[in-house]
């Protein structure tokens, strides 16, 4: 299955749920660059998409914006809460949007999982003239040796994953499908990028809530976190990266007339 499908692996769509405060402890928070691009236009009511456990959208919340957050997992949507935000459980593309309306429209490393045809035919639908959309994704560029320390272990233990310290290019299914243009301006693609420098502890915790990990199977990747966590303290217990958030922004634009 290519990256464009990957919204048909539903089971790996919605895997997170079983390490939702793990999810919550270790991924990243958006760049505050980006945060304050989505608030520049003083937005009133925002739409997160995907919220998972609600990073995106506390982020917003603390500048003022009311958001509303939708989630395919109650495990996930039950994390965000926590944290205060009303989230909805289900799919985007079939959820009831009671004829509501957002000035913003937010996804932060889900929109891989949405439909494209159907996901993006919904935020038309729902994000009001002249709102914004963002959706925008993280990737990391582990510094050498560590990057080709990493690449062996993975290479012994868990061959089938292919994407782990690299950065990642656009998919299609994160591009505005050709039946949706009209609805949308050109988008603009911005790179956030700054150094981070995590623990064995902190990068096997990230590793380990992404779905590909996820999918190896308690068994397998217990056994490939250990391998994981004794390179990086053998080569000094850090890892340096280039840590880079990719967003790709449009807006709405009205709705041309029948005919």
């Amino acid at each position: 299955m290519g990256s464009h499908e990957l919204h048909l692996d539903r089971a790996r769509a919605t895997s997170f749920g079983s390490v939702a405060a793990q999810y919550d402890r270790y991924r990243p928070e958006s760049p505050d660059a980006l945060i304050d691009e989505l608030m520049a236009g003083s937005p009133a009511r925002g739409l997160d998409v995907g919220c998972g456990t609600g990073k995106v959208a506390r982020t917003l919340a603390r500048r003022g914006l009311t958001v509303l957050g939708i989630e395919v997992d109650e495990r996930m949507a039950g994390v965000a809460r926590g944290h205060g935000i009303e989230v909805e459980v289900a799919p985007f593309e079939t959820w009831d949007d009671a004829g509501r309306r957002f000035d913003l429209i937010t996804c932060g490393d889900a929109w891989h999982w949405i439909d494209p045809e159907a996901g993006a035919a919904k935020a038309a639908r729902v994000l009001a003239i002249g709102g914004t959309m963002a959706w925008f994704w993280n990737s990391s560029q582990v510094e050498e040796p560590m990057a080709a320390a990493l690449t062996r272990v993975y290479a012994r233990h868990a061959p089938e994953i292919v994407w782990v310290w690299g950065p990642r290019d656009t998919t299609r299914s994160e591009r505005v499908p050709p039946s949706a243009r009209d609805a949308f301006s050109p988008i603009e693609e911005k790179v956030y990028r700054q150094e981070r420098v995590l623990t064995a502890d902190q990068w096997t915790g990230l590793v380990a809530t992404s779905s590909d990990h996820l999918r190896l199977g308690a068994e397998r990747l217990t056994a490939l976190l250990r391998v994981v966590r004794g390179t990086i303290e053998a080569l000094g217990g850090h890892v340096r990266l280039q840590h880079e958030t990719t967003a790709l922004i449009c807006r709405r634009r009205p709705t041309p007339p029948p005919g």
